[in-house]
């Protein structure tokens, strides 16, 4: 019995292109924090990293937003994405008041949730992602 697996290509959603954008900003962000202790350029990519963080975050919150149909789904994902904004604020509040001691450990939480946010969307992509077999 020969077993035939077919695999159907799906366009990324908005969601999952905001939380894959979220989570580079923030490992770029952890780069330029070690670029930050050895290179005078350090303190320009992370600052500019810390808006785009930050940006990345709010796209985050709106890409939750669009997706989500009032009385249809799920409003989780705003959930989510509201307390990802508030943690990158109070990451943002921290950096600015050069506390590294709180800073850096938020930092690495944030990364943390983050990664598990795009792996969880990732993984529940639907029949698209799964094969058919006949």
């Amino acid at each position: 019995m020969a077993t035939q697996m077919t695999v159907q290509q799906s366009r990324p959603t908005f969601v999952q292109v905001a939380i894959a954008l979220q989570t580079l900003a923030v490992f770029f962000q952890a780069t330029t924090a070690g670029l930050l202790l050895s290179s005078s350029h350090g303190e320009v990519l992370h600052s500019v990293g810390a808006r785009v963080m930050y940006g990345a975050s709010m796209l985050y919150v709106l890409a939750a937003v669009l997706a989500w149909r009032p009385g249809g789904g799920s409003p989780r994902p705003i959930l989510y994405a509201s307390g990802f904004l508030v943690l990158a604020s109070v990451q943002v509040v921290l950096g600015v008041a050069h506390r590294p001691s709180l800073h850096v450990p938020l930092g690495v939480l944030m990364f943390g949730l983050s990664v598990l946010a795009l792996g969880q969307v990732l993984s529940s992509r639907g029949p698209g992602r799964s094969g058919t077999r006949s």
